[in-house]
């Protein structure tokens, strides 16, 4: 759509009174543009935690579908209140849920995933000159239900209608002000970077970097929606995420931490043919995302199998891990919290072996054990104490004079 604009405030943009006002003047200086607008909003400043912590008071266990029902109440007051706001200033707008706006979503609660989106009441609401704001992180399924779609879904959310209703540009705001080379609240030297590729975003925030949810991205890459990421509390230039552009120089672009991911062991699993794909597809039935995997050497016809799940689908792993070692007869389960996945990443790197050897050196230095090593064509992770793992973040961004 001509002169549309999807731009996407998180929770700590809209966590007071104040700050609701400053985000619904930078709207209207938008859309005072000529600009059409289309606003992402998260839940207020720590709503989402406090309204989790209220259920877990309630229920240490609680369903799924009431879960969604609970946390989609954030996102409606952050709707309404900014609308509120816009209103007061003279401007038309309308708040509407993620149901109103027609985003349809698979049946999968606390993770769904959007099918599609039916833009036609969004259509008409521009067409009669009105700001949207728009519930971030939810959706409705094809039982009417309430879903989520999981931790950023805002992020997500804010990408798909800027395809859908293809917007010229998706604007990320947030507390900082663009894609730094490490996370500037730990490293204090941390270097803005004005231009980096989707392939380069998508390895940071898959490994930790907490700018851009990962499946915002790889929506933004396969329909090649323009993203900028900007502070929302000044005019400041942020970063451009764009496709590639190719350079002869090997580049280390950034430095992330992972400290939300836990590590499951399974030990003594029978060395036999189909034994992996029983627990990772028992994994993938459950909606859990594996990330780093290790089978550790066949001894005596049994192998050990380690992975790292994301700390908030931990309970539900290991009770899909303890099942699969009990059918197959495995020692025993375990898993540790203690863990994080530290990573450098670089279109390239993987191919110059200075760059590994530069990362491991940095670890040795610090007296750093690895338990885990994985690659990619741009990126080398790590998996380390948790306690160690801001330290080795801020030694590796000297280490690489990022």
């Amino acid at each position: 759509m001509q002169d549309l604009i999807v731009q996407k405030y998180g929770g700590s943009s809209v966590a007071d009174v104040e700050r609701i006002r400053r985000v619904a003047g930078r709207i209207i200086e938008t859309k005072e543009k000529g600009k059409k607008v289309v606003v992402v909003v998260s839940a207020m400043g720590d709503t989402t935690d406090d309204l989790v912590s209220l259920a877990k008071r309630i229920n240490e266990h609680p369903p799924h579908r009431e879960m969604d029902m609970l946390l989609a109440t954030g996102e409606q007051i952050s709707i309404s209140l900014l609308a509120m706001a816009i209103q007061s200033m003279g401007h038309d707008v309308v708040s509407l849920t993620g149901a109103q706006c027609g985003i349809n979503t698979s049946n999968v609660h606390k993770r769904a995933r959007i099918n599609d989106i039916d833009t036609n009441r969004m259509e008409k609401e521009l067409a009669a000159g009105r700001i949207i704001i728009v519930a971030g992180f939810q959706g409705i399924n094809e039982n009417n239900d309430i879903t989520t779609l999981g931790r950023g879904g805002s992020d997500t959310s804010a990408v798909a209608l800027a395809v859908a209703l293809e917007a010229e540009l998706c604007e990320i705001y947030t507390d900082v002000d663009g894609v730094y080379t490490a996370d500037p609240r730990i490293v204090t030297n941390a270097s803005k970077i004005d231009e980096i590729s989707y392939e380069e975003i998508l390895e940071m925030a898959s490994t930790g970097a907490k700018v851009l949810h990962p499946r915002s991205v790889e929506m933004a890459e396969k329909f090649k929606v323009p993203l900028v990421v900007r502070s929302s509390y000044n005019h400041n230039e942020g970063t451009i995420i764009k496709e590639d552009v190719i350079m002869e120089k090997v580049l280390v672009r950034g430095v992330s931490l992972d400290e939300n991911i836990a590590k499951i062991s399974i030990f003594e699993v029978p060395d036999q043919p189909g034994i992996a794909f029983r627990l990772f597809s028992a994994l993938a039935k459950a909606n859990i995302h594996v990330d780093m995997i290790v089978q550790n050497v066949n001894r005596t016809a049994v192998n050990d199998i380690s992975f790292t799940v994301d700390v908030e689908e931990l309970q539900e792993a290991v009770t899909v891990a303890q099942k699969f070692a009990f059918e197959v007869n495995a020692q025993k389960v375990e898993y540790d919290q203690g863990v994080a996945k530290l990573s450098v990443i670089g279109t390239g790197i993987v191919a110059n072996a200075e760059i590994a050897s530069k990362f491991f050196e940095a670890l040795f230095e610090l007296g750093i054990n690895i338990q885990t090593i994985s690659t990619s064509e741009i990126k080398i992770s790590c998996l380390i104490d948790k306690e160690r793992g801001k330290e080795a973040m801020v030694h590796i961004h000297k280490k690489f004079d990022m």
